[in-house]
């Protein structure tokens, strides 16, 4: 779109020469259009700051309608009599009306208006959500744009550490619900037996230690935003009762019978495959129906190293904002860390830098000031040794079998136990640290920590 670019629609010469002539006089570059010749111009109405329409007959009226309205971003119309006060069904908003003879003053006025509407609306607004340029992130930002203006439920997913609440809150401060509570609470880290109440509020005298009534979250949201981190770890005797919250938009408090409206937005968040906790009986399908009406999917950080930069300056303008130090680093150092797998995404990221502002305020951080796990792989001392893990495996995991038995076998259970061998013995060799062990079996740390649980195995002396 051009900022001086006028384009004149008269089929009554003289006016249009006087019109071009005012305009040229006020600094505008105006074009008068031959409709004799072609009833509409090449180019689109983007193209010019705005249209002026003069005289048109039933036919060229017609034809200038149906082009201006093939684009949606179409330049605003300045109409000059007959069509004083008309809005040839457009957006009243975009149609403006001049006087004939012109008077200047009105003119340059109406269209001094124009461009600072149009600037206004060139201008990017403030981001929201996740920093970072990476395609991936600005996909999640225009999301939560899209998104925020409705009451639509929004399930958010992605790797432990990737943001998620950070998404939720920039959907609560983007929406009409920004005024009201933002209220989280994390599904998994709240025993089973005390997420009704901690969700729903209780009665006085409804279980031992009630000595008072209490809201829930569902009521401190009233109005705003509720978050339900981890969904995916909820037992299934609770997802029964979100279900019918989202269903009836009513709950009641444990111990009462009387059902609460509530007008509650839900944002929920999981880092599990819920489909396939489906399959394993741990996820209602129902409820992920009514929750997946709007995903959103976090990228690993791993998946956008082009904003490690961006992240960086971000956590350090937050560390020294609270006075916990001020750190930078140089680009030797960020380029190792782009090297590096990330299993706990940004909030490794985070730990990481706060970790350096306090070792080193104040200062620029070097490649040999980065902890030992992220420097390159050649100068660390290797976790196990390579011969000796192969001996292990030579001699305790469950080998293939040549032939299968005539009786036949189970192979699932077969296979689960080779799994679970090499599993054990890759804690065993890292003293337990399961993110280090998750390497050495070149899987992802949360995939591990699945599996762990699937086969209930022995984490005391694992450390996370």
């Amino acid at each position: 779109m051009s900022t001086s670019r006028i384009l004149l629609l008269d089929s009554d010469a003289e006016r249009a020469a006087q019109v071009h002539a005012i305009l040229g006089f006020v600094d505008y570059s105006p074009l008068v259009h031959d409709l004799d010749e072609q009833a509409v111009p090449d180019e689109q109405p983007r193209a010019f700051l705005a249209v002026i329409i003069g005289q048109l007959d039933e036919t060229q009226c017609s034809a200038v309608c149906e082009w201006l309205r093939k684009d949606p971003q179409h330049a605003p119309l300045l109409l000059l009599p007959p069509w004083h006060g008309e809005t040839l069904g457009f957006d009243p908003a975009d149609v403006w009306s001049l006087d004939y003879p012109i008077r200047a003053p009105q003119l340059t006025e109406i269209l001094r208006r124009i461009s600072v509407k149009q600037l206004d609306a060139m201008v990017e607004p403030q981001a929201v959500g996740p920093t970072g340029n990476t395609l991936a992130i600005r996909r999640v930002r225009k999301m939560i744009q899209q998104v925020s203006t409705f009451d639509t439920t929004v399930l958010v997913t992605g790797e432990s550490g990737t943001g998620k609440e950070v998404v939720a809150r920039a959907i609560h401060d983007s929406s009409g619900r920004r005024d009201k509570p933002f209220v989280a609470v994390n599904c998994g880290a709240i025993p089973s037996e005390l997420l009704e109440s901690e969700l729903f509020g209780h009665e006085k005298g409804a279980f031992t230690g009630a000595i008072c009534a209490r809201q829930g979250r569902f009521e401190l949201a009233e109005g705003g935003t509720l978050f339900l981190d981890e969904i995916g770890d909820m037992s299934l005797p609770m997802q029964v009762k979100i279900l019918r919250v989202l269903q009836e938009r009513t709950f009641e408090r444990v111990g009462s019978n009387v059902s609460r409206q509530c007008d509650v937005r839900i944002v929920a968040a999981t880092h599990r495959n819920l489909e396939s906790r489906i399959d394993e009986g741990l996820f209602r399908e129902d409820l992920l129906y009514r929750l997946n009406v709007f995903p959103i999917e976090l990228p690993a950080l791993r998946d956008r190293l082009e904003d490690l930069p961006l992240l960086i300056s971000e956590i350090s303008d937050e560390l020294r904002e609270f006075g916990r130090g001020d750190v930078r680093f140089s680009p030797e150092s960020i380029h190792l860390l782009r090297s590096y797998a990330w299993p706990g995404n940004v909030r490794e990221l985070a730990n990481l830098v706060e970790r350096l502002a306090v070792l080193h305020p104040n200062s620029t951080i070097a490649p040999q000031d980065l902890p030992e796990r992220y420097q390159p792989a050649g100068a660390r001392k290797p976790l196990v040794d390579d011969d000796d893990l192969l001996d292990a495996v030579a001699t305790a995991v469950p080998q293939p079998l040549s032939q299968l038995p005539e009786a036949g076998l189970d192979l699932k259970s077969h296979i689960a136990d080779i799994e679970q061998t090499l599993i054990r013995q890759a804690l065993e060799q890292t003293g337990g640290v399961v993110s280090q062990a998750a390497q050495l079996l070149n899987l992802r740390r949360t995939t591990l920590v699945e599996k762990l649980r699937k086969y209930d195995l022995n984490r005391q002396q694992a450390s996370s």
